[in-house]
């Protein structure tokens, strides 16, 4: 079991802290799992094992407690009643109005709740103005490639590693199974079949599946490229398959809702505003995409895709830059301080070097700027502007 420290820690740090601690992100991606490994923390730490009470609603030996009365009673019933109790409640979304429990659980002083969900409406709506101010959110995401190559013990070679990284994806359980092709493909098949039949098509109602698919093969066959709802339609029609942008809009939103897709907006470093249309998507797993389109090719988009993932691993809050007539791939934003990111497979040959240099010289601050690439180069700054091979930056090198 690999420990997700980046996760566990921050439970640790809120432990008996007075929110409600919701772990959101797509399904597969180890959220049961860092339960777990919080739980085995607790009882080394002097909380019995009565004090902790673990509820998965996706297991059917759970499905009578989907009343969230009856939910609610089991709970008090099996707490100790003058010590503080720790509840996990694991896809809480498969119970209607569930937040009526956690938030009757929340004005008790003896409890410390823990909530898990797949889907972003878990914090919309009603729980969120229910209990505004009273949690906290942590959003996961599958492994990163630090995590990934933990599981290693003893192979040093992290190229070869990293083309497996972008090839099979980074779930955990991916690890145990990435050298059975079919097994892997029908793993990972699996996973995006749950995602849209549970999280999508069930609760947006949708009928015409075939014509999901297509916005879903779209998506992800896009990747890293500037899709307005105007160019999915457009491109949608040309080939035949007339929809309307309300459709498409519903579509992808309820993909980002599920954490398979995430949007980024773009903005106008010299005029410092965000622009209004032009976002780029990028996808919570590359393996999902290999399956899907059934390639493993784009190496420069896998590769875009996997920093954005990284970034937001790190806390930033990352957009689309636009300078004069160039873009800049991120424009990555945390505490105050701004930093800029360009991504390329290659910069030997000089026209290409000159290519993505471009960009971040037509930035004018003093803030960093990097460029990542596969090259194995000595590190070398041009200006200011700092190269690094992608795999040292993943492995904080």
């Amino acid at each position: 079991m690999i420990e997700r420290k980046q996760y566990l820690d921050k439970l640790i740090a809120l432990k008996d802290k007075q929110l409600i601690k919701v772990i959101t992100g797509i399904r597969r991606c180890g959220k049961s799992t860092l339960f777990k490994l919080y739980q085995d923390y607790l009882l080394k730490n002097g909380i019995s094992k009565e004090q902790i009470q673990m509820i998965n609603f996706e297991d059917v030996i759970n499905e009578d407690l989907q009343d969230y009365k009856k939910l609610y009673k089991h709970i008090l019933d099996n707490s100790v009643k003058d010590k503080k109790n720790y509840i996990f409640l694991d896809e809480i979304q498969n119970v209607p109005q569930f937040q009526k429990t956690v938030d009757s659980l929340y004005i008790k002083d003896n409890f410390d709740i823990y909530i898990t969900g797949s889907n972003a409406y878990l914090l919309s709506g009603e729980l969120a103005t229910l209990l505004s101010g009273r949690y906290i959110e942590i959003q996961m995401l599958p492994l990163s490639f630090k995590e990934y190559i933990s599981s290693f013990e003893g192979n040093t070679n992290t190229q070869q590693l990293f083309a497996k990284y972008l090839e099979n994806g980074s779930f955990p359980y991916i690890l145990q199974i990435q050298n059975e092709l079919n097994v892997k493909k029908d793993y990972l098949k699996a996973i995006l079949d749950s995602i849209l039949i549970k999280d999508v098509i069930a609760r947006n109602k949708i009928s015409n599946v075939d014509e999901l698919h297509r916005i879903l093969r779209f998506m992800f066959d896009n990747i890293g490229n500037i899709c307005s709802i105007k160019k999915i339609c457009d491109t949608m029609t040309s080939a035949g398959f007339k929809i309307v942008p309300k459709t498409v809009e519903k579509y992808i939103t309820s993909l980002i809702e599920s954490f398979v897709l995430y949007s980024v907006s773009r903005y106008d470093i010299k005029g410092k505003q965000y622009l209004q249309s032009g976002e780029k998507y990028y996808i919570a797993d590359t393996g999902l995409r290999n399956t899907l389109l059934n390639k493993n090719s784009d190496v420069g988009r896998l590769i875009e895709n996997t920093v954005y993932l990284e970034l937001i691993r790190r806390g930033y809050q990352v957009f689309i830059g636009k300078t004069n007539t160039t873009e800049v791939d991120f424009v990555a934003n945390k505490d105050n301080e701004t930093v800029y990111f360009q991504v390329a497979q290659t910069i030997l040959a000089e026209d290409i070097l000159n290519r993505e240099l471009k960009p971040l010289q037509n930035i004018k601050d003093n803030y960093p700027k990097y460029l990542l690439t596969l090259d194995y180069l000595p590190q070398t700054d041009y200006n200011g502007i700092k190269q690094i091979n992608i795999i040292d930056w993943l492995l904080d090198k």
